[in-house]
């Protein structure tokens, strides 16, 4: 995947680059953190510019973010509603839960959705909650555009300022994606104990 990521930019340069940064967004698995630290290396060698680098990966960003927003529009609350009614007693979840967990999206979401931008995998995926829960689209987009920013801009001046040792920072991503991974994973684990002793207790 790594040699075919870097082929494409190379061979499609800025709408290489907006197509991996959107497909990214859809497809977790392709990283971020290899595009923008070679698109941010490519400015060094190629004619691609610094900020044309950083708008259009940016770009690339939020329009995948818009589709997995539409995605969550389309399983909506009232469509979860329906899925609980069917197999909740299965999976031990009530329509309560749902609400609960749709107010809190409601009231942190915009911060939520901002941080997120910097966070592996979690990065793409919670566009689909705030689809969900009808979170007001221009504020969306908003927030999704200034986290994604931050994010974008970091690593490409990561690569500009390493160039052709660019793919030096990939170990260092990998440490960082893998801690985020464990800590994601013992959050849900906790989650999960904690919901399954309250509905015990009940």
């Amino acid at each position: 995947m790594y040699e075919w990521v870097t082929n494409i930019m190379e061979q499609f340069g800025y709408m290489g680059i907006f197509f991996m940064m959107a497909l990214e967004n859809v497809f977790p698995p392709i990283p971020s953190e290899i595009v923008l630290p070679f698109s941010g290396f490519m400015t060094t060698n190629s004619e691609l510019t610094v900020i044309g680098v950083i708008i259009t990966a940016t770009c690339g960003s939020v329009f995948g973010a818009i589709v997995l927003y539409g995605i969550g529009r389309l399983i909506d609350v009232e469509r979860l509603e329906k899925i609980v009614d069917r197999w909740g007693h299965i999976i031990r979840i009530k329509k309560e839960d749902i609400h609960k967990a749709d107010s809190w999206f409601d009231k942190y979401g915009y911060w939520t959705v901002l941080f997120c931008r910097m966070i592996p995998l979690i990065r793409s995926l919670i566009s689909i909650p705030a689809g969900m829960s009808n979170m007001n689209f221009t504020l969306f987009l908003l927030f999704t555009l200034i986290g994604t920013l931050i994010w974008n801009i970091i690593l490409i001046m990561i690569g500009v300022t390493l160039g052709e040792n660019w793919d030096s920072i990939l170990g260092f991503m990998d440490m960082y994606s893998n801690i985020t991974y464990a800590v994601i994973a013992l959050a849900f684990i906790i989650f999960v104990i904690m919901f399954a002793r309250k509905r015990i207790r009940k």
